[in-house]
């Protein structure tokens, strides 16, 4: 179970520095409130709704991010475990 919320932290981190390498590669105002991504930018990197508000480094998004994604890999396996039929 441990290595699959790592590969759970993992694929958060990965999804953080994709769209890190999406905003570097994009015209200036990459995902400001005009961008049409921004839902989904939000939606699959929370820690990106502070980021609006507040400065936040590119290291502790994607920290954040791995852990916010571990935490939900805790909850869906535990939850995958509980519900799984009896043998």
């Amino acid at each position: 179970m441990k290595s699959k919320i790592a590969m759970w932290a993992v694929a958060g981190f990965l999804v953080a520095g994709g769209w890190a390498v999406y905003a570097l590669a994009s015209r200036p105002p990459a995902l400001s409130y005009g961008d049409p991504l921004l839902p989904l930018v939000r939606l699959t990197c929370p820690i990106a709704i502070l980021g609006t508000s507040y400065a936040i480094s590119l290291s502790w998004v994607l920290l954040a991010n791995a852990a916010t994604y571990a935490l939900a890999g805790l909850l869906v396996e535990a939850l995958r475990l509980r519900l799984q039929p009896a043998k």
